[in-house]
């Protein structure tokens, strides 16, 4: 009889406590359901650096080779332009090139050895001439000593001995000119016009290279902005390129929010585009935002006007399919 008691009684002490742990565990269901409040999400958005691609010239879109979405590597061939103004100048600065160089070479050579025993001849000529003239006018002199020649005829060989003497000196400097070649300043300023006119060329050439716009980055082409034929003007954007290898949360946060929030920080949100997976970002940037845009006063209430902060934040570890534009959540309660 004593055992059948004691049986009872263990399955009476074994049944309060199921009964026990079960009111426990509904306690514990209903505090999480119902005593707890709902969170509240704070919504932020993915960003990516985007890179415009535009010429420093215009010209018509003569073909484009990349299409939107498409992932392109850096220096992978884009777009190419049809430039016929450009090449009409390359023309027109290779021929003052051509021109400029002739001139320089010219400097620096001097006179051709024809033109300088020409010179030469020249001069011996006239020495020859002049010396002829003062052999003349001193015969004249002793003549005119003895009355044998009027004065006037003196004087008429006495100025041409001067004049060929004058003559014979302006050859001997022909000569010489051509001798010695350009003077350093005429050399300097032919090789000066030389490098102005190679400098136009560079000019150009910089031109010509913008036919051609490879990409300065790799990633995706999010946006294509012309297409083949249409013309464009310099610095017009043609293609975006999202850098989709490197994105970061941005988050607007209110100064009251941020006391858990710190430079190299870990914040744990939610993307909903990836069936609500979470990612861990670390805080690399925190800034004010204008106050136009963000001043809210609390100063009714009798607290103080609050600010609103950007914040940006890069994923700990790479998120495969995360993409610019995707939304993330943040729980409030985990900011403070």
């Amino acid at each position: 009889m004593s055992t059948r008691i004691s049986k009872r009684r263990l399955a009476l002490r074994v049944a309060l406590v199921l009964l026990l742990i079960g009111l426990v565990a509904l306690a514990v269901w209903a505090y999480r359901h119902f005593a707890q409040p709902e969170p509240v999400w704070i919504q932020g958005q993915i960003e990516t650096t985007e890179v415009r691609v535009a010429a420093k010239v215009g010209g018509r879109v003569e073909s484009l080779l990349v299409e939107r979405g498409q992932r392109i590597e850096a220096g992978q061939l884009l777009i190419v332009l049809d430039l016929p103004e450009a090449r009409a100048k390359a023309r027109q600065v290779d021929a003052q090139v051509e021109a400029a160089q002739a001139m320089a070479d010219k400097a620096e050579t001097g006179a051709r050895e024809e033109q300088i025993r020409a010179a030469r001849a020249q001069w011996r000529a006239a020495d020859e001439q002049a010396e002829l003239a003062r052999v003349t006018a001193d015969r004249i002199e002793r003549l005119y000593a003895d009355s044998v020649i009027p004065a006037q005829r003196r004087d008429e060989v006495a100025a041409q001995a001067v004049a060929a003497r004058a003559q014979a000196d302006a050859a001997r400097e022909a000569y010489e000119m051509a001798r010695d070649a350009t003077r350093p300043e005429e050399r300097r300023a032919a090789l000066a016009q030389l490098s102005q006119a190679q400098s136009g060329r560079d000019e150009v050439q910089v031109a010509l290279d913008e036919a051609e716009q490879r990409a300065p980055v790799g990633g995706e082409v999010s946006v294509t902005v012309v297409e083949p034929g249409e013309v464009v003007g310099p610095g017009s954007p043609l293609i975006v390129i999202s850098r989709s290898d490197d994105p970061w949360l941005t988050l607007n946060l209110r100064e009251d929010l941020l006391s858990g929030v710190r430079m190299g920080g870990e914040l744990p949100g939610r993307v909903p585009a990836l069936d609500h997976r979470e990612v861990t970002f670390r805080v690399d940037y925190m800034a004010p935002l204008a106050d136009f845009a963000t001043w809210r006063s609390a100063r009714d209430l009798g607290g103080f006007d609050l600010r609103t902060f950007e914040v940006r934040a890069r994923p700990v570890e790479p998120v495969e399919g995360l993409r610019s534009g995707m939304t993330v959540l943040i729980d409030e309660r985990r900011l403070r």
